[in-house]
């Protein structure tokens, strides 16, 4: 094994990168500004920060869209970028193990693997690892004992329903609702009742303080455009409306994982009856979903300690765990990665 190794989690909203012999998780926003059409601009947080406020010449993108690679180009532009900040500017030849959808296509599959090859990073060696897997080793589950686990990842773009044996995906189930479906709903149902137009950030930021708005009992506060005068407002939105506009995708992605485990083989089924959920993914956070789950499922829900980095945590394992090195592998090693 090299001495410098990554594990890169390329989440549609925050890329998560572990550097071999660092403690932490670097994480930050998967997107990137390009001024006029080829010129790098800025990259991560601060192309964060100018979304939904750059001029019409400068345009800010995600290069990832429902889990899979939309815009390599630019995608390798930040996985350079990303790289030489961790590197302090000197990126030397390094092994890289790449966090990969289960329920995608070969070709998209493959795009993971050729995004790191043609990166300009100096890769040594490229070791895919199954998401899912990850997400369990990340949550310090032993995914390669007899045990079934059920793992539900909940993303920005997707939902990753996924059952864990022997160092295996069983059932594998990949949904197009995550966190932006929560922002879109949050956004329609404020302009519905309130004639208000949001932007996406504003409601990203009262769907993460939902939670403490209802402990505290009181309103969200918003900032937007009325529809109507076409004059920028101030308005206080009430947690109940926000709460109501989530539920339906919220009752979605309960309703899928309650038809993996109908597929589920009953000693597989009993395991995870005693185990129950394993809930992880940025969006996994969102106030009253781990309840609805378990009353949907009649199932515990185990809440990630660090959601947003669990793969990059089950990455981190895989590299520096002989163990659990059997779980990667090379693209070609199984007949095009399948």
């Amino acid at each position: 094994m090299a001495s410098c190794a990554y594990g890169i989690d390329l989440g549609t909203n925050n890329i998560k990168i572990y550097a071999k012999g660092n403690k932490g998780i670097f994480t930050a926003k998967n997107m990137i500004a390009i001024e006029r059409k080829d010129i790098l601009f800025a990259y991560g947080d601060p192309a964060f920060e100018m979304y939904e406020k750059a001029p019409e010449f400068i345009q800010i993108s995600y290069p990832l869209n429902n889990g899979v690679i939309a815009d390599i180009n630019n995608m390798q532009t930040l996985v350079k970028c990303f790289i030489s900040d961790l590197s302090d500017g000197n990126i030397k030849p390094a092994d890289y193990y790449i966090a990969v959808p289960h329920d995608v296509t070969e070709v998209e599959k493959k795009a993971f693997h050729d995004l790191i090859k043609n990166a300009n990073i100096k890769a040594k060696n490229i070791m895919v690892v199954k998401k899912a897997i990850a997400d369990g080793l990340g949550m310090d589950i032993d995914v390669k004992n007899s045990q079934g686990v059920l793992v539900v990842d909940i993303g920005f773009h997707t939902t990753e329903i996924s059952i864990l044996s022997l160092g295996g995906i069983v059932l594998s189930k990949m949904i197009k609702i995550g966190g932006q479906k929560f922002d879109d709903a949050i956004r329609n149902a404020v302009r519905t009742e309130f004639n208000l137009l949001i932007g996406q950030k504003t409601a990203e930021k009262v769907k993460i303080s939902l939670k403490t708005l209802e402990e505290e009992n009181s309103n969200a506060v918003v900032y937007g455009r009325d529809i109507v005068t076409g004059l920028p407002v101030e308005r206080e939105i009430p947690t109940t409306l926000v709460t109501n506009a989530l539920l339906e995708h919220m009752n979605t992605i309960i309703e899928q994982v309650k038809v993996i485990l109908e597929k589920t083989p009953p000693e597989l089924g009993a395991d995870i009856f005693r185990r129950g959920i394993y809930l992880t993914g940025g969006s996994s956070q969102l106030s009253h979903l781990d309840e609805l789950m378990a009353k949907g499922t009649g199932l515990k829900v185990n809440l990630a300690d660090d959601p947003i980095g669990s793969v990059a945590c089950g990455l981190s394992r895989v590299i520096n765990e002989p163990k659990f090195q059997s779980v990667a592998y090379t693209y070609d090693a199984q007949n095009g990665g399948k």
